[in-house]
């Protein structure tokens, strides 16, 4: 399983690690695809009793913005190859927020500062490593 860095960005705390351990293989993909292009500060939030929208919540920010267009266009390919139909994309002109919705796996890739305007870790009730609110 993938690996990610968390590092809350409205206490200055020390990066926490954070292993996702899923039976979700839609979400094992996802993760993995966003590990392999060096996503940084990768949260997952379960949205079991949350909402109805989607099972899991990806966060995730890129370097800049040709990073995260490019991590939203490959996960799109692979979801594709690998039989997860066509997701949608969203936000790829700008690239500074980026939604891509697998179905059961919405992902949201930003830039930093974009990423801690709208702090959606806090929005939806993200509080730790744990998911636990």
């Amino acid at each position: 399983m993938p690996q990610a860095e968390l590092q809350p960005e409205s206490t200055g705390a020390t990066p926490l690690p954070v292993t996702i351990e899923s039976d979700d293989p839609l979400l094992n993909l996802v993760l993995s695809s966003l590990d392999d292009d060096q996503a940084q500060e990768l949260v997952t939030i379960d949205l079991d009793g949350k909402s109805s929208i989607a099972d899991f919540m990806v966060i995730a920010s890129g370097r800049s913005t040709r990073q995260v267009a490019s991590m939203a266009q490959k996960l799109g390919e692979r979801l594709k190859q690998n039989g997860f139909g066509h997701p949608r994309i969203e936000g790829l002109p700008a690239a500074d927020w980026v939604l891509v919705d697998a179905g059961s796996v919405v992902v949201h890739l930003f830039r930093p500062e974009v990423r801690t305007f709208y702090n959606l870790e806090r929005m939806w009730g993200f509080d730790g490593p744990s998911g636990a609110a």
